[in-house]
């Protein structure tokens, strides 16, 4: 498939959803729950054109950029460690798997209980996110040819120099497709997060308020902008990755 059917196609996929969205507000006859494309783009545009909208995307995007940050290091300090030990997997896959498995209601209930309201939307994405990110790393790091580790260990142990360069970039696919994964899950994570904890000037408390106020198209507009958010985060690092390529042929 050709750049243009691949546009096409996710062009038709986009009119297919406006189509149902509209389809459902002629179903159930009430315009307040279900307003049609056009109230639901004009409410888009106007939330796009007033300063506010933008701060609130800035305050998620910060809190998704926290989240990102530490589920990525914890996430990854930790993959590695049950990628070289088997003891080490065996002792952190039963917190992996209650991490992967608790609803995420429940985790931040229980975070809500333990910490502030502030510190809650990056430490509940956090804990759900760093599961994904090990176990993708763990996955990298046991795939590892045991030969061109071999190569670079011949003359030493595991140190910092071998690690960030042989071990990192040998396991780059497996952390590139994690980290993309993460991030579109992440910014749901924080939203809802922000949602229920009320965060301030966040877009999980302007979805609260437009709930509270029965401001429906509100609520699908925002909607809109954290997909247009979550496809810009998952398409940019692949953006630049692709460019970095290309800057390296070129030279």
């Amino acid at each position: 498939m050709n750049k243009h059917q691949k546009a096409l196609s996710y062009f038709l996929g986009i009119c297919l959803l406006a189509a149902l969205l509209q389809s459902a507000s002629w179903l159930k006859g009430d315009a307040l729950v279900f307003p049609g494309v056009p109230r639901i783009l004009q409410a888009f545009f106007r939330l796009l054109g007033e300063n506010r909208t933008w701060q609130q995307i800035g305050v998620t995007l910060w809190h998704l950029a926290l989240t990102m940050a530490v589920s990525t290091v914890i996430g990854v300090a930790l993959g590695l460690l049950q990628g070289l030990s088997d003891f080490a997997y065996r002792l952190f896959r039963p917190l992996m798997a209650f991490l992967r498995a608790i609803p995420m209601i429940v985790l931040t209930v229980i975070i809500m209980v333990m910490t502030s309201y502030d510190r809650v939307p990056v430490e509940a994405s956090s804990l759900i996110l760093i599961p994904m990110i090990s176990e993708a790393t763990c996955e990298g790091c046991r795939r590892i040819e045991p030969e061109l580790i071999d190569v670079y260990r011949m003359n030493s142990g595991l140190t910092l120099r071998i690690l960030f360069r042989v071990y990192l970039p040998l396991m780059a696919g497996y952390l590139r497709q994690a980290w993309f994964n993460a991030a579109g899950m992440g910014i749901r994570m924080v939203v809802t997060t922000e949602y229920l904890v009320q965060t301030k000037n966040s877009l999980g408390k302007a979805v609260f308020t437009s709930g509270y106020f029965f401001e429906y198209d509100e609520i699908y507009a925002y909607a809109l902008i954290m997909i247009l958010l979550v496809l810009c985060l998952s398409e940019l690092p692949r953006i630049v990755t692709k460019a970095l390529h290309s800057g390296k042929k070129g030279l």
